[in-house]
């Protein structure tokens, strides 16, 4: 049965105020999730959307509860920051983590969604696929004593990281796999044995405006949903185009998410004309744009700390200390 609980949605999506963390609330809801792993995991394809979703279990837990290091126990959605922490190698965080089941194989899966604004290893300073390769590292190593115990390595379960890539060119969309294969090197030995184990699946969706439909019905309903099109317009679409069914949940996470991105850019415009008129207006908006987001996020800080969230609570939301300092500087200011 889908949570039709509005009130639930928006006090989640509110923990952590950034446009980026709205976009993790949004793709953490189940019709959404059931469909990336319909076209672009393979063991999903010949599911229905709703068999899918009912793999995925029927509570989600959205950004509330750090997880230690494995991943047993996660028959729910958990998304925003979700943290992996293994002594001696140190803290890494998944935007959603979820268990999967396939009805027909029983096999079980564990799922990582990434929403990655940039590839460009200029921009990173790394190149991505490196990433990807450690996190789905992490999520095989995560295993030992909770998915398989002593050296029973065959009850490994497959692990797949899938990565929305948010700022492809006109022609840039796409999808792509990076896998185990086995070659052989020297002789004719042939293993059937399959160790597909690990797979990570970059999903390129473009930027900008007036794009046309991408061919692949994946691709056209993210960039849809992560347009800047308008509420209705999103909903409309998601509707006819893609068989969504408006819930209160799914709608409060859509309209959170559109009106973040109108914050941010009204307080973008306005910030930016008053302070980059020396360098032109262009870089002006660009600077306000971001100090609009670093306010949205003090602010989030803030709330917070009304509320009462200790320090490490805080900070597992993936907020920096430093952050921290200055939200609890501008609240003794106004106190």
């Amino acid at each position: 049965m889908i949570d039709t609980n509005l009130a639930q949605a928006i006090e989640a999506a509110n923990a952590s105020s950034t446009y980026d963390t709205n976009i993790k609330f949004l793709l953490a809801d189940k019709q959404i999730l059931a469909r990336i792993l319909k076209y672009a995991v393979q063991e999903f394809k010949d599911m229905a959307v709703g068999d899918i979703m009912n793999s995925i279990g029927s509570h989600i837990d959205i950004g509330t509860h750090p997880l230690d290091a494995g991943l047993s126990n996660m028959g729910r959605v958990n998304a925003d920051n979700t943290e992996d922490n293994i002594p001696g190698e140190g803290k890494i965080f998944f935007d959603i983590r979820f268990t999967a089941y396939h009805k027909e194989t029983e096999m079980k899966f564990l799922i990582n969604i990434e929403a990655q604004k940039s590839s460009d290893p200029g921009k990173l300073g790394y190149h991505l696929e490196n990433r990807i390769i450690f996190y789905l590292a992490r999520m095989i190593s995560a295993q030992k004593q909770t998915e398989f115990y002593h050296s029973d390595y065959d009850n490994l379960k497959k692990v797949r990281s899938i990565w929305i890539c948010m700022d492809n060119s006109e022609e840039g969309d796409s999808i792509e796999e990076i896998n185990l294969s086995r070659n052989c090197v020297f002789g004719n030995k042939m293993n059937p044995y399959n160790i597909d184990l690990i797979r990570g699946i970059v999903i390129n969706v473009r930027s900008g405006k007036n794009l046309g439909d991408s061919q692949n019905i994946l691709i056209s309903m993210l960039e849809k949903l992560l347009s800047q099109a308008s509420i209705d317009e999103k909903k409309r679409i998601l509707t006819e185009k893609y068989g969504m069914i408006m819930t209160a949940e799914l709608e409060g996470r859509i309209q959170t998410m559109c009106n973040l991105s109108e914050n941010i850019k009204a307080i973008g415009i306005e910030e930016g004309i008053e302070q980059g008129i020396e360098q032109g207006i262009e870089q002006g908006i660009e600077q306000g744009i971001e100090q609009g987001i670093k306010k949205e996020r003090l602010d989030a800080i803030a709330r917070m700390i009304r509320a009462g969230a200790m320090k490490e609570q805080i900070i597992s939301f993936g907020y920096t200390e430093q952050e921290l300092a200055e939200a609890e500087n501008i609240s003794c200011a106004n106190a």
